[in-house]
């Protein structure tokens, strides 16, 4: 049976319990929530008698900016800024009362944005993500985070460059700009071009285009792990304002001081829409993993790509789960193994 002393598991580390299943999804793409994955498996593990303590957790990509937010104690400010093809829109940034804010670029420039235009990847541009640092630099900020994920763009940061400059710069403030890739500027077109709708002849041209910015900022981006990032705006960042090109995954386990919860655990549930090649390549669960040790790793994921191979070794099992019963299901199978 569960022994379990008295306490909860409600501080940055679960003190006071035994047998504490820390429960760290990211989200399903387009389904559920990294919240709401957590609260299904939770909910699993509590019905048979477990202890989990939810964070949700995210890598730069879709569902980073809630996840900081959170972290950081943010308030909310909307803004009204345009789309990657200039629809007028509002998108909200958070800023904390420490100076810290945080963008998300998918909410000015993200592929998935409505338009009344073409959804032209040449046209695409960087400008309303410009719009919201320039605001965050307005309200006081200084540092702003930008969770790089989802983007529409491939123009190299230029259009927020432009915006930034429209505005009188950052005026000291300091840019870190999170991402779940290591792609280089140079190959950011190639890499993730023809997912925004670019045929090899545009990709070639964005390419083209890239390499022309790339010589006319303040220094060369082209050779900066990361630097591709949505579309290359990570480099223009770091090229014209001295970014920080980071992991998002690592900054986020880090401000959710993830090691002790880690730690403090009896096991460790992972979870995303798709298990794949690509999730040991800077994803939120290779980080996790690399953190664990000999704390064993479960995930729940929405699928499994069949060419997984031997990366299913770092998991002590690996469960399909495509809603929220099933979520559920898998939460109460885990904490049953582990009674």
């Amino acid at each position: 049976m569960w022994r379990r002393r008295a306490g909860r598991c409600n501080g940055p580390v679960c003190t006071g319990a035994d047998h504490v299943i820390l429960v760290a999804p990211d989200s399903f793409k387009g389904t559920y929530t990294a919240a709401q994955v957590a609260a299904y498996i939770a909910t699993g593990i509590r019905s048979v008698g477990g202890t989990a303590h939810e964070m949700p957790v995210a890598d730069g990509g879709e569902g980073t900016f809630d996840v900081i937010f959170q972290g950081l104690q943010a308030q909310p400010l909307t803004v009204s800024t345009v789309g990657p093809w200039g629809d007028e829109t509002k998108a909200v940034i958070g800023l904390n009362q420490n100076g810290t804010a945080i963008v998300e670029l998918a909410s000015a420039s993200g592929l998935n944005m409505p338009t009344e235009q073409t959804r032209d990847p040449l046209a695409a541009t960087t400008y309303g993500t410009g719009v919201l640092i320039a605001e965050a630099v307005r309200q006081g900020a200084r540092q702003i985070l930008v969770a790089a994920g989802g983007s529409a763009t491939t123009d190299g940061g230029s259009g927020a460059i432009t915006a930034i400059e429209e505005a009188g710069g950052l005026h000291g403030a300091q840019l870190v700009v999170l991402s779940d890739v290591t792609t280089r500027f140079s190959d950011a077109a190639r890499v993730f071009g023809p997912q925004k709708g670019a045929d090899p002849a545009t990709v070639q041209l964005l390419t083209q285009r890239l390499q022309r910015l790339a010589e006319t900022l303040k220094r060369d981006p082209r050779n900066i792990d990361r630097g591709g990032a949505a579309g290359g705006f990570a480099g223009g960042m770091w090229a014209q304002y001295d970014a920080s090109l980071v992991s998002g995954a690592d900054y986020i386990l880090d401000l959710l001081e993830a090691d002790a919860l880690i730690a403090a655990s009896e096991a460790v549930i992972v979870g995303e829409g798709r298990l794949d090649s690509q999730t040991g390549q800077g994803k939120i669960i290779s980080g996790i993993l690399a953190r664990s040790g000999r704390i064993p790793v479960y995930a729940v994921v929405g699928s499994v790509d069949e060419n997984l191979g031997s990366y299913a070794n770092n998991f002590a099992d690996v469960m399909t789960a495509g809603d929220g019963p099933a979520m559920t299901a898998a939460g109460a199978h885990v904490a049953a193994q582990k009674r």
